[in-house]
């Protein structure tokens, strides 16, 4: 997929290579341009083969990091190489590195031009697109950052060969997410997906489903006041599970618990059927994405209470009604919460 798009305004490229196609969106910008990298070794190393003319900066970049901190470290990287209103940068990583580079770019000067290579299936999937960046504050994941388009985003599936397994999971996780909100016919390709090995995946064609979904939401509600909140299912209990584990659990890892947790939620409100979560279940656990949170459920619920979606301080969830229909806004009593937490401490039982 190289085209505009038509949701989006901007243009997303997904490509075994999509390094040509970068190279000419940065001839044709009239400015100078900077990249910023994740220092990850395979990450610098593809950085630099972009344009070995190009000044570039490298940072150690992981979820602990993605603070303010380092967003004034990019910062006055961006102001030493100086980096004016015409200078693009170009981000390379995955989301942590989309997350923090975006914020970077969208304060330096009051905004200047980004793109992104995405080299992760979180960033490529998910983190990448929609023009929503954030770095996390003491209080929670994300308290901190902008809404600001990027000039176009890369997503090089190439680089996927480069990923551990577990890496490759926790972007597994977002596409089953985007799966269950919008397309039951996506779900049922990822279940038949799910024993074969990932380097005979068909990455293309899963991303792109997966970016097209995600893009017809954002189009529709470009700043999450309303339908965006739908791509945040499971998000609650992930971002609750990330923070109250000191980060210890991945982001990934934190989607496919908080999905497994929304779906709980779900059938206590009696908006989901035993049978669907049962396949929600059976397909995390054939991708070998974990299924219990080894977190104490008081301090997970104590977490959630700083979470975006909240409104007058009342929770507030995205659960499933069936495999390709989601409902946002919804609140629960805390009894059910806590019970889901409890629940979630153990092994499935259905």
């Amino acid at each position: 997929m190289s085209a505009r798009s038509r949701r989006l305004g901007y243009p997303v490229v997904i490509a075994r290579d999509a390094r040509p196609a970068l190279r000419r969106a940065i001839r044709a910008h009239a400015g100078a341009c900077v990249v910023l990298c994740d220092a990850q070794p395979d990450v610098a190393a593809l950085a630099r083969t972009i344009d070995r003319r190009l000044p570039l900066h490298a940072f150690a970049l992981q979820e602990r990091r993605k603070r303010l901190l380092y967003v004034e470290r990019v910062l006055d990287v961006l102001a030493a190489s100086g980096a004016d209103r015409m200078t693009l940068v170009v981000g390379v990583g995955g989301g942590v590195a989309s997350d923090l580079f975006g914020v970077a770019a969208g304060l330096y000067m009051r905004g200047i031009p980004y793109m992104h290579l995405a080299t992760s299936l979180v960033a490529m999937a998910d983190a990448a697109i929609g023009g929503k960046t954030g770095v996390d504050l003491r209080a929670g994941k994300n308290l901190a950052g902008i809404f600001r388009n990027p000039v176009a985003v890369f997503a090089q599936i190439g680089a996927l060969q480069t990923l551990p397994p577990r890496s490759v999971r926790e972007g597994l996780a977002e596409i089953v997410k985007a799966a269950i909100i919008a397309d039951p016919a996506l779900f049922a390709r990822l279940e038949r997906l799910a024993d074969v090995p990932f380097a005979q995946w068909p990455w293309e064609r899963i991303v792109r489903r997966a970016v097209q979904i995600k893009s017809a939401i954002v189009a529709r509600d470009p700043t999450e006041t309303g339908t965006r909140e739908l791509l945040n299912l499971g998000h609650t209990f992930a971002h609750a599970y990330e923070r109250a584990s000191g980060y210890r659990i991945r982001h990934g890892a934190a989607v496919a618990l908080g999905l497994r947790a929304a779906g709980l939620l779900a059938l206590r409100l009696g908006r989901f059927s035993r049978r669907e979560q049962l396949r929600v279940v059976t397909l995390l656990s054939a991708l070998r994405m974990p299924l219990c949170a080894d977190v104490d459920p008081k301090s997970a619920f104590e977490t959630m209470q700083h979470d975006k979606k909240r409104r007058h301080r009342r929770l507030r969830f995205v659960i499933p009604n069936a495999i390709g229909d989601v409902s946002y806004g919804v609140e629960a009593p805390k009894p059910d919460v806590l019970a889901v937490l409890r629940e979630m401490s153990g092994p499935p039982q259905l």
